[in-house]
């Protein structure tokens, strides 16, 4: 298991260092499909689906963020996953980072082309799985090209800056100890629920003690699909992007607004425009 007392630089990029060395922010190749809770709607589900290959390729769910011990067909049947058809659905779940660690846990990872990582407390992902081989084959899976998706804890997980990620409550931005997440996404750190639970301003305080690091706040029913450094924004509501160079569009906001249809830079931090 990663050593919780790493300090925040270790694990993360520098300004200098990934505008200089590194320009990819997002994953160098496959997909992310970040969503910030709530309900599914089809434009997403559609757009999983199409990055997973189809209904007939092998997918993985992760549910650990979730309480609970009994992940069975029934849980599967009710999924997502389970209501669009998909044929091939493996649930993959322990508490116990040894167990994460072993080459019998991670074989379902090295046959899937798709990964989704349900909702819940993303500490408890982070406990089970952070510094394991179940992380490392996760990246390789996007390394040859799969893709990943997860709502809620699911989509701040992919993060490299964890928020609320305190085991005593949600409502904690900041908490020592679990502020590492996957960093699928470099030098990010992802909210979600923003606009339904009035999180507009949560991530400002973030941006203020990490002012080099990027912040995204995801609402329900809302995707940030994400392919090297173009995330584009799906489903029905918004995401709010901090730390943008495009500063905000309301000198009183410190954010920007995207709206499902655009398409922001992470490199250059900035929107692309529409063609």
């Amino acid at each position: 298991m990663r050593n919780r007392v790493v300090t925040f630089f270790t694990i993360m990029w520098s300004c200098t260092a990934i505008f200089a060395t590194e320009p990819v922010v997002g994953p160098k190749n496959g997909s992310l499909v970040i969503v910030g809770g709530g309900r599914l709607p089809r434009s997403v589900v559609d757009e999983f689906v199409r990055l997973a290959g189809g209904l007939d390729q092998p997918v993985v769910v992760i549910p650990t963020a979730s309480e609970g011990e009994e992940w069975d067909n029934k849980y599967i049947e009710r999924s997502f996953l389970g209501r669009v058809g998909f044929e091939q659905v493996t649930v993959l779940h322990t508490r116990d980072s040894q167990v994460a660690d072993t080459d019998e846990f991670i074989e379902p990872l090295r046959c899937a082309w798709a990964v989704w990582i349900d909702g819940g407390r993303q500490w408890r992902l982070a406990d089970s799985y952070l510094g394991t081989r179940t992380e490392k084959e996760l990246h390789a899976l996007l390394s040859r090209g799969g893709v990943i998706g997860g709502s809620s804890a699911g989509a701040t997980i992919q993060g490299s800056y964890l928020v609320r990620g305190a085991p005593e409550g949600n409502l904690i931005m900041m908490a020592p100890g679990h502020e590492i997440g996957f960093g699928f996404i470099r030098n990010c750190t992802i909210d979600q629920h923003v606009i339904a639970r009035k999180r507009h301003f949560d991530l400002y305080l973030v941006m203020q003690r990490f002012p080099c690091m990027l912040g995204f706040g995801i609402d329900e029913a809302t995707a940030l699909v994400v392919q090297g450094d173009a995330a584009r924004v799906i489903g029905d509501s918004n995401v709010l992007v901090h730390n943008g160079a495009d500063l905000q569009d309301d000198p009183d906001r410190p954010y920007l607004t995207l709206h499902p249809g655009e398409t922001f830079d992470l490199a250059t931090r900035k929107r692309i425009a529409s063609e």
